[in-house]
């Protein structure tokens, strides 16, 4: 099930709270409280396709602690069943190994009140936002060479799913736009990876913009 669309106004964004620390859910349930609707806390291990339909969130504010890459799958599968996920990170060094979740938002934990709230209301639009100290983990190679960009060109079909990740829409939204199934989505997004050399979704909009693919 995919997170509604905001349309009842920014005060009102629905944010769930997520992290294996208690104490650390709860201080940021306090400073969220103010300037949105928390709809609840839960640890990682408690999350499930069921309480997310309960909680209806708009987005989801992710503290991954001190262990982050033990949560990269889940982060990958919530990600992909629509609910955008701004994910708060303990140290910049991190970001690389959350990359292939393709959650659209990441932050620091230090990161003040103020940028967490424009974050989280960004996301839920559909926009990405990486705290500026990450993108030199996100972006530079993992190695001394690159992996090139294939010189295959995309396919039209190709290009229209493209285009939808760029747009932040989930693979089922993607299916539902262009009238193909879901599993036809992921083969598509699989075959764009590859042929743009990318780990993640959030990468190949990046580098397809830079190679003029796709205008935002």
């Amino acid at each position: 099930m995919a997170a509604r669309s905001v349309s009842n106004g920014v005060d009102l964004l629905r944010v769930l709270i997520c992290g294996p620390d208690l104490l650390a859910r709860v201080g940021l349930a306090t400073l969220m409280a103010a300037a949105v609707t928390v709809v609840g806390q839960t640890s990682p291990a408690d999350l499930s396709a069921e309480s997310l339909a309960a909680f209806q969130p708009d987005v989801i504010l992710w503290d991954l602690g001190w262990e982050p890459q033990a949560q990269v799958a889940q982060l990958t599968d919530v990600s992909e069943a629509g609910y955008p996920i701004v994910a708060l990170l303990s140290n910049p060094e991190a970001a690389r190994g959350i990359k292939p979740s393709g959650v659209p938002g990441m932050l620091l934990r230090t990161s003040d009140n103020a940028v967490l709230v424009v974050a989280l209301r960004a996301v839920a639009c559909g926009l990405t936002v990486f705290d500026p100290m990450l993108t030199a983990f996100l972006f530079a190679p993992s190695s001394s060479s690159e992996e090139p960009y294939s010189s295959e060109p995309l396919t039209p079909r190709e290009q229209e799913v493209l285009q939808s990740m760029a747009q932040g829409l989930s693979n089922k939204l993607i299916a539902r736009h262009l009238n193909i199934s879901e599993h036809t989505v992921k083969f598509h997004v699989n075959a764009i990876l590859g042929k743009l050399g990318a780990q993640s979704r959030t990468e190949a909009v990046v580098r397809a913009t830079r190679a003029g693919l796709i205008f935002l």
